[in-house]
């Protein structure tokens, strides 16, 4: 059966009606799922193993029947270390059908079934009683239902409820207790992706609104990969900061609470930043720990386990605060059911800021909802800034009307003071509106850049005042872009306006290119790549599942990743695939590239990454993927603010010095979707020494 989805074109801007495959939800939630990374993820394995022999072997040695309740289950995959460690009989809770589906095969696959119930429920809807889903109460309960703030998926409630309902008085906990860190840092990186700092246009200084300046920011932690930040981009403030402890083993609760830690400042700075991770006891006495602390701070710097599944938080302090080196401050994490945040405060002040409960950090100003993290980055990345107002100073003269099409886009008031007679912006994304209005507000430019709120295709003579536009420029940047690409949504607005421009209109960018480069990433394969066996368990029925998901659609397309935070070599050079003309319209027919990349460094090929650059100018680029040359020996350098396509291959493809290895690739550019189809074949060609 068929559904019909309506689902905008974030190319063309167009609402689409799509007839879906009723499964199609189901197989997207499998194919982006992070179960490959966390069945690759050995360390987690290896240890929650350990908890569980040790946790098996304490209730034996108390001469009680072992019995487990593993909330969170996925692939069965603690629960059959449970009983392989002894334990009689096990719970295996999983609340998403198709995975407790697989999970039961799994179960079986092993020779478990007789000794591993799968529930597939929330473990808050399990019950417990001779008809109940549980004949007693469990003594071991084994969980695996953290994020990489911890308590994001609701660890709290589900460990609250199945203290009270599910598991025993005093029961084992695997594992068995958790201790978030925090670290208090100044980071001018950092803190470019929550606020924004005054540009300098023309001998001008631009400034954010004031509403901007005292916002507390988004309510979401920033997560990331922080042991790619160098760590010359901050400077501590604080030593590393045990905030506080949850015993999983005994009653919890889901109740907002605060921890404080009070401490002397390392050295003086501006308090800006907080970055906290967490570490996991698999057992009572902490011999058996699993922990999340970036490279620098890992007690083995040289062997740190990757995992995507896990990462490390960044949270931006309501304010920022002066500290000197030795002033006694006080740390404050506050929680409450999902969420964790930070505030600081003098030891001074601390007699009073007791008394204030803090909220959960909320966006007043609006612009933490419109512009994403990576968003305030790039806004704030100085270099890039100076290449459009040196390609506007090249493009504009006092006698223009100019238009600049992007979403939340700080060009028009470059453009203004730049010189340009008269300037519009098409901001049709209402909230992207309204900060837009803030910024030029607080610039003292209200009424002389005009926001339009309508598509460009509704657009009349009137909206310009009877004028034409004789510059149009844009970054391009939309808030729907999900791939490079999907910013081709530019070329179609100035295919729609064309009856507005004049006929020497000039263009900015004039065009954009798609680049391609073929790589080994050291890492990020593992979300692609199968398992097969974990830990001696056979889990080929996942592999098989995720595959069959990947196979309906996501194979067959590429997917956005920050490769900034994910080290990768080139393998191939880089390659210019497709050259998108904007002085034209968008063309009738689809744009095809075909060829063949060689492969020229030893190794293993994963797949392609794609992006694109845009020509400001003929000597002017601004590129979202590369940003040097890549080289043989180092990991690629990537745009900090962009996403890049991966194309992931099924399988990876061993290069070596006697065999010449190729990429052939075959890209359409469809105008009708505004999407580009792919297809890409790895293939050793002969050898090399023929």
């Amino acid at each position: 059966m068929k559904t019909f989805c309506g689902r905008p074109n974030p190319t063309t801007g167009v609402l689409e009606w799509v007839a879906e495959d009723e499964e199609y939800d189901y197989h997207q939630e499998i194919a982006r799922s992070s179960y490959a990374d966390m069945l690759h993820d050995k360390d987690r394995n290896v240890k929650y193993f350990q908890g569980i022999r040790a946790a098996v072997k304490r209730v034996k040695s108390r001469g009680e029947r072992a019995v487990v309740l593993d909330i969170g289950t996925g692939t069965g995959l603690l629960s059959m270390m449970a009983v392989t460690a002894g334990a009689d009989f096990c719970y295996a809770v999983e609340v998403f059908k198709p995975m407790a589906e697989a999970a039961e095969k799994i179960v079986q696959k092993n020779g478990f079934a007789d000794k591993i119930k799968i529930i597939n429920k929330h473990s808050t809807n399990v019950t417990v009683g001779p008809e109940g889903d549980m004949q007693s109460k469990a003594n071991i309960l084994i969980t695996e239902l953290f994020d990489t703030e911890l308590i994001g998926e609701g660890a709290l409630p589900s460990y609250e409820h199945a203290h009270k309902y599910l598991v025993e008085m005093g029961c084992e906990a695997v594992p068995h207790r958790a201790t978030i860190f925090a670290q208090l840092v100044q980071s001018e990186r950092l803190c470019s992706w929550n606020r924004i700092s005054p540009i300098n246009v023309g001998g001008v200084q631009i400034v954010s609104s004031s509403k901007l300046k005292l916002c507390a920011g988004a309510p979401s932690v920033c997560d990331l990969q922080l042991s790619q930040v160098p760590t010359e981009d901050f400077q501590p403030l604080s030593a590393i900061l045990p905030m506080f402890s949850i015993d999983f083993s005994c009653p919890v609760s889901s109740s907002p609470a605060k921890h404080t830690h009070k401490f002397p400042a390392i050295q003086s700075g501006s308090a800006q930043v907080v970055l906290s991770w967490w570490d996991i006891d698999m057992v009572p006495d902490g011999s058996i720990t699993c922990t999340m602390a970036p490279a620098w701070a890992h007690p083995d710097p040289e062997n740190v386990p990757w995992r995507d599944h896990w990462m490390q938080c960044v949270y931006f302090l309501p304010l920022e605060k002066s500290v000197k080196e030795g002033e006694t401050l006080e740390l404050t994490a506050f929680h409450d059911d999902y969420s964790v945040w930070y505030n600081i405060h003098s030891e001074i002040s601390c007699s009073s800021a007791k008394e204030i409960q803090y909220s959960r950090p909320v966006c007043t100003c609006q612009a933490h909802m419109v512009w994403t993290r990576p968003r305030f980055g790039e806004l704030n990345d100085a270099q890039r800034t100076d290449c459009y107002i040196r390609a506007l100073q090249t493009v504009l003269t006092s006698d223009d009307l100019c238009l600049s099409v992007s979403d939340g886009c700080l060009l028009p008031i470059f453009a203004r003071i730049l010189g340009a007679k008269k300037v519009y912006s098409l901001e049709s994304f209402g909230m992207a509106h309204k900060v837009i209005e803030q910024v030029i507000a607080a610039n003292n430019l209200t009424g002389t850049i005009h926001l339009l709120d309508s598509r460009p295709e509704l657009l009349t003579s009137e909206s310009f005042g009877g004028e034409k536009v004789s510059v149009l420029i844009g970054e391009p940047f939309f808030t729907s872009c999900l791939l490079p690409w999907h910013s081709l949504y530019f070329w179609y607005c100035r295919t729609a306006l064309s009856q507005h421009l004049e006929d020497d209109v000039t263009i900015m960018p004039h065009s954009a290119s798609l680049f391609m480069v073929a790589v080994e990433f050291k890492d990020l394969w593992r979300i692609r790549s199968p398992c097969g066996s974990c830990e001696g368990f056979d889990v080929s029925v996942m592999d098989e599942m995720i595959q069959k998901s990947l196979d309906f659609r996501e194979s067959k397309e590429a997917e956005s990743h920050p490769l900034w935070e994910y080290p990768c070599w080139a393998v191939s050079g880089p390659k210019e695939v497709m050259t998108f003309n904007f002085r034209q319209h968008v063309p009738a027919n689809a744009l095809n590239s075909q060829g063949t990349l060689q492969l020229q460094r030893e190794g293993r090929c994963h797949g392609v990454v794609l992006w694109m650059d845009y020509h400001l100018t003929d000597d002017i680029t601004v590129s979202t993927g590369l940003v040097q040359p890549p080289n043989k020996r180092d990991h690629c350098k990537w745009n900090l603010h962009h996403k890049q396509a991966v194309y992931f291959f099924r399988s990876a493809l061993e290069i070596t010095e006697e065999k010449i290895c190729v990429v052939d690739y075959s890209l359409t550019f469809q105008p009708t979707s505004g999407d580009i189809t792919m297809n890409f074949e790895p293939r050793q060609s002969r050898d090399a020494n023929v």
